[in-house]
């Protein structure tokens, strides 16, 4: 399903996030501008799961990042491991009223607001093998593609 809906106000939000989730998504993407990352949110993967966020360095490097928008949201979700097999680095992201210790260490580890996001733990890498970089790389670039063409449709 993409999240791209001509029909919204915004045809980049599909409406599956809460507002606290989209606040902190903005913030991260605000620090990852920052950084010279490419980010594309809501991305499929081929595990059938679908990332928050999924950043690209200028050096190939791929993250992930998980988006946590409460302790419970945290607790109730089991797929995360999953995610390292599609990055170089995998990351939490929450705001200021989650605990911080809730997240595993093996992860990165990002605070957002909506203005900004400042990493408070850098993700160790695991280095992604050539063909899943490959893959990914083209996942993200067909995602990428396909969702301007229909943000420029839908701008008329």
């Amino acid at each position: 399903m993409t999240i791209i809906s001509p029909h919204s106000a915004n045809p980049l939000v599909d409406g599956r996030q809460s507002d606290r989730a989209m606040m902190v998504r903005r913030g991260v993407q605000r620090l990852f501008s920052d950084l010279r990352l490419s980010m594309v949110p809501e991305l499929a993967l081929a595990s059938g799961r679908r990332a928050d966020l999924v950043a690209l360095g200028g050096n190939g490097e791929i993250w992930i990042v998980e988006i946590k928008s409460s302790v419970e949201d945290f607790r109730s979700d089991h797929k995360w491991p999953e995610y390292r097999q599609h990055c170089d680095r995998l990351f939490f992201a929450t705001h200021g009223g989650v605990p911080a210790d809730l997240f595993p260490k093996e992860c990165g580890l990002i605070i957002a607001d909506e203005w900004s996001g400042h990493m408070l733990r850098e993700a160790p890498e695991h280095r992604l093998a050539a063909a899943t970089r490959k893959a990914m790389l083209l996942r993200f670039a067909k995602a990428a593609a396909d969702r301007l063409l229909l943000a420029e449709l839908a701008a008329g």
